[in-house]
């Protein structure tokens, strides 16, 4: 259940959007659009946006470009998580994963069983954090898209959400690359 305090303050975080199709353009981009859209609406703030075709090499570059980047906190992607031979975004994520979210694709498959039953197994939504950046990768569809930030990481990028949220362990994602002092 997902619960919103109103009496903490809410941390707008930087986020970078990748679509990867080798069929979308900036004309017809529409899970691009539908993400953007959510997460300024949200009072987050847009810090790049991409289209890629599905090459896991293009992909892993732009991942860690962004993940270089001290001004993006999130990177999120749609598209490319199927399971045909030009879906490689999954395989790129993992190039560059620290860490896997595996409670990311399980929660995510699980919504989507709700909407489109069996299909979703189809569906290799991942998640996880690398360079102290937290990264998601999301289905191509418009409905996935919606599922996917509407019923998972608009809570979990908000800080005011409770009882936990991914806002509030930013500042720890890189704690394991600093060394005590004797």
């Amino acid at each position: 259940m997902s619960r919103i305090d109103e009496t903490r303050r809410f941390i707008p975080v930087a986020i970078a959007v990748m679509t990867v199709s080798d069929t979308r353009t900036s004309a017809n981009d529409t899970s691009g659009d539908t993400l953007s859209t959510r997460i300024t609406t949200a009072g987050h703030h847009l810090a790049d946006r991409t289209i890629l075709r599905d090459d896991a090499d293009l992909i892993e570059t732009q991942l860690r470009t962004w993940i270089a980047n001290p001004a993006i906190d999130v990177v999120i992607t749609t598209g490319g998580t199927g399971v045909t031979g030009r879906d490689v975004t999954p395989e790129a994520f993992d190039r560059v994963l620290d860490k896997h979210i595996e409670g990311f694709g399980e929660l995510f498959r699980m919504l989507s069983y709700q909407k489109i039953g069996t299909s979703t197994i189809q569906s290799r939504a991942i998640g996880g954090v690398a360079g102290g950046t937290y990264l998601f990768a999301l289905p191509g569809s418009t409905g996935a898209v919606k599922d996917g930030w509407d019923d998972i990481l608009l809570f979990q990028l908000d800080s005011r959400h409770r009882p936990c949220n991914l806002v509030e362990l930013m500042p720890r994602l890189q704690e394991h690359l600093t060394t005590a002092s004797p």
